[in-house]
C-alpha cells in the first residue's frame, strides 16, 4: 500500500506537456506511479476537478536570516512553494567573522529591508566559515527544502575586512585568490553557486553602497572561476545593466556579463526588468543573452511575473506623508493613535499643505506624489490596474485634488489600507512587455525576493500570481498556457540550479506536489503582521485555493493552513535526475 494517493486530478506535470487526467501514488517520499489504477494509499486526497502540479521551486528568495529561526517560511509555504534558494544578490550571513555580524545585519537591513532588530535577536550565528554555516543549517527542519549560495559581499569582507565594505577598494591578486579558494570550498561543501550585486540601489541601513558594486572584472571572474574548477554551481547576480540610462556603464556591464557567461562556463542568471527611463533595455539584454548562448554559454534572464511594486500606507515603511514634518512626529506612534490624529481637520489641512510644499526627488518622488501610479489595493489584488483606478483617475472622476483623495484613502479601514505602486515592468501601463519577457526562450521565472522588503513589498506570492493572472484571468491582453507557467516555476527553475530530482510529476521524482482548485485560486491582499523576532513586522499574503501542498510525500499545508509537518531539509549542491 502506498503512503499517499492523489486521485482523479488533472496532472500538469511540469515538463510543459499537455495536461491529462491521472492518479498519483507516493511511497517513501517519491512518486512511484502516475496513471490509472495506481493502487490504494494509507491516505487519499480527492483531486477531482482540481489540478495536480509539482511544488513550486523559487530560486530567488532572501530567507537567509529567517531560516535560522523560522521553520514555516511563509508566505512561500502557503503559496505552494516546496523548495527555495537563498544567498541571492551577493548578500547573506556567511562567511562571517565575529566582528562582522553587526555590519552584515546592517547590509541585509538596508539591501533587503529586513528589520535589523529582528535579525539581531533572531540570528543564531554559531558559524564563521561557509561550511560551518551549512553544518548549522543541516540541523534545521522546515516546511520546504532550502539551498544556499555563496554571497560576494559577505565573502569580500571576510577576506578584506573593513576594506571589503568599500566598493572603491580594489582587491589584489592574493585577496582574489583567497576569495576564489573559499568559494570553491563552499561549492564543494554544498553551496549552489556564487552571487554578486552591482547595483546602486543596494546600500547598508546607514546608506553606504554595497562593497561589490564596482568590483573589478578580475575579482568577479577570479571568484567565479571556482565554479569552473569544481565543475558545478551556478552564478546569479544583479547589475544596473537593465535600468541605467548611462550607455557607457551599460556597455561595460554587458561586456562583463558576457565574459562571465562565456569564460566561466557555468549556468548564469541575472535580473532583467523594465523601468520607465529605459523601457526597451530588456530587449537589448535578451539579444545579448542569445549571442552568448550561441557561443556555448548557458545564460538566463531572471524575470518577475508581475510588476515589482511597493506597497505604501500608514502601516507600511513607505508612506506618502513621510516627507511632511508633522507626520514625522507621528510616524512611530501606534496606528490607532496616528489615525485619530490624522482625522483632525486642522492636522489634515496642515499635512496637505506640507505635502504640496515638499521637495522630493528621484525614487522617493514616486512614493510622495506619483498619483497616476498609485492604486488602492483590492481584494483580490489587481496587478494590471487601469489608469482610471489610480488616485489621479479617482480624483479626476470626483473633481477633487489627488492629494486629498490620497489622504482619505490612507485613512480607510482605520489606517490599514495599502496602495500599490508598480515600479518595474509597467512603463506603458500594461503587462504586454512583461509577457514578451516571460515568453522569451531565455526567461527564468524569479525575483520573488520572498523574505525580503518586509514592510514594503509582498512578492513572495509570485508563483500564485503566475497561475491566476497569466494562465486564467488576464483580460487586458493575451495570457499564457497553464502548462507553460507550471513548467517555468517547477522543472525549469529546479534544473537551472542543478536540482534535477524535482519539478516533475513522474515516477522517481520527489513527491513535491500541489493540489489546486484552479478555478477558485486567488490571492488575498497583503496585511501587516508582527511575528518577527523583537516584534518586527512584515507583510504577509495568503492564498485561497491550495487544497494541499505535499513535500516529500508529507502534507505540509491544507486549504491555506500549515499542518505543522516539516519534512524540508538543507539541500547541499545539485541533485541528479531519477534513474
Amino acid at each position: 500500500m502506498h503512503d499517499l494517493v492523489i486521485t482523479g486530478g488533472t496532472v500538469v506535470d511540469g515538463t510543459g506537456a499537455a495536461r491529462r487526467r491521472a492518479d498519483v501514488a507516493v511511497t517513501d517520499g517519491r512518486i512511484v506511479a502516475v496513471g490509472d489504477d495506481v493502487g490504494a494509499g494509507r491516505r487519499t486526497i480527492d483531486a477531482e476537478g482540481r489540478i495536480v502540479t509539482p511544488g513550486w521551486v523559487d530560486i530567488h528568495t532572501h530567507y537567509d536570516g529567517q531560516i535560522t529561526w523560522d521553520p514555516d517560511l511563509a508566505p512561500s509555504s502557503v503559496n505552494g512553494v516546496t523548495s527555495v534558494v537563498v544567498g541571492n544578490c551577493g548578500v547573506g550571513f556567511a562567511p562571517a567573522r565575529p566582528d562582522r555580524h553587526e555590519w552584515l545585519i546592517q547590509l541585509l537591513e538596508g539591501v533587503e529591508d529586513i528589520p535589523g532588530t529582528a535579525l539581531t535577536e533572531g540570528l543564531s550565528w554559531g558559524w564563521e566559515s561557509f561550511t560551518d554555516y551549512l553544518d548549522v543549517l543541516d540541523g534545521c527542519q522546515w516546511t520546504l527544502d532550502v539551498g544556499t549560495q555563496m554571497p560576494h559581499a559577505a565573502l569580500r569582507t571576510y577576506v578584506l575586512g573593513d576594506r571589503g565594505a568599500d566598493h572603491l577598494v580594489r582587491a589584489d591578486a592574493d585577496e582574489i585568490e583567497a576569495m576564489s579558494r573559499l568559494a570553491e570550498e563552499a561549492v564543494r561543501a554544498g553551496a549552489l553557486g556564487f552571487t554578486t550585486s552591482r547595483t546602486w540601489a543596494h546600500r547598508t541601513s546607514i546608506g553606504t553602497q554595497i562593497g561589490t558594486l564596482t568590483a573589478s572584472a578580475d575579482e568577479v571572474l577570479g571568484i567565479a572561476s571556482a565554479l569552473r574548477r569544481a565543475g558545478t554551481g551556478v552564478i546569479q547576480l544583479i547589475s544596473d545593466v537593465y535600468q541605467s540610462a548611462d550607455d557607457e556603464l551599460v556597455r561595460n556591464e554587458h561586456a562583463l556579463l558576457g565574459r562571465i557567461a562565456t569564460e566561466i562556463g557555468r549556468p548564469m542568471s541575472f535580473t532583467v526588468q523594465q523601468n520607465d527611463q529605459t523601457p526597451n533595455r530588456f530587449r537589448e539584454l535578451l539579444a545579448g543573452i542569445g549571442e552568448w548562448n550561441a557561443a556555448g554559454a548557458h545564460a538566463r534572464a531572471q524575470v518577475g511575473v508581475r510588476p515589482i511594486g511597493v506597497l505604501i500606507g500608514l502601516s507600511a515603511s513607505s508612506c506618502p506623508l513621510n516627507f511632511c514634518p508633522t507626520y514625522k512626529q507621528l510616524r512611530k506612534r501606534p496606528l490607532a493613535e496616528k489615525v485619530a490624529e490624522l482625522r483632525k481637520p486642522e492636522v489634515r489641512e496642515r499635512l496637505l499643505a506640507e505635502h504640496a510644499a515638499a521637495n522630493v526627488r528621484d525614487f522617493f518622488a514616486l512614493i510622495h506624489g506619483a498619483f497616476d501610479r498609485m492604486y488602492p489595493l483590492t481584494d483580490p489584488p489587481d496587478y494590471e490596474p487601469t489608469p482610471e483606478r489610480s488616485v489621479a483617475g479617482i480624483a479626476a472622476r470626483e473633481g477633487r485634488a489627488p492629494a486629498e483623495v490620497l489622504y482619505d484613502l490612507l485613512l480607510d479601514d482605520d489606517g490599514r489600507r495599502l496602495l500599490y505602486i508598480p515600479l518595474m515592468n509597467y512603463a506603458h501601463g500594461n503587462l504586454d512587455d512583461l509577457r514578451e519577457m516571460l515568453t522569451s526562450e531565455y526567461a527564468l521565472f524569479g525575483l520573488s525576493d520572498a523574505g525580503a522588503h518586509c514592510n514594503a513589498i509582498s512578492d513572495g506570492t509570485f508563483p500564485t500570481t503566475a497561475l491566476t493572472l497569466w494562465a486564467r484571468d488576464r483580460s487586458r491582453g493575451e495570457g499564457l498556457p497553464l502548462e507553460h507557467v507550471v513548467h517555468h516555476q517547477t522543472q525549469r527553475t529546479a534544473a537551472h540550479v542543478g536540482w534535477k530530482d524535482r519539478g516533475v510529476v513522474a515516477p522517481g521524482y520527489l513527491a513535491d506536489l500541489n493540489v489546486i482548485d484552479f478555478d477558485g485560486l486567488r490571492l488575498r491582499p497583503p496585511h501587516l503582521v508582527a511575528d518577527l523576532p523583537a516584534g518586527g513586522t512584515r507583510l504577509l499574503q495568503e492564498a485561497v485555493g491550495y487544497v494541499a501542498t505535499v513535500k516529500r510525500g508529507v502534507v505540509t499545508a491544507e486549504h491555506g493552513r500549515l499542518t505543522g509537518e516539516r519534512p524540508g531539509r538543507l539541500q547541499r549542491g545539485s541533485r541528479p535526475s531519477p534513474v
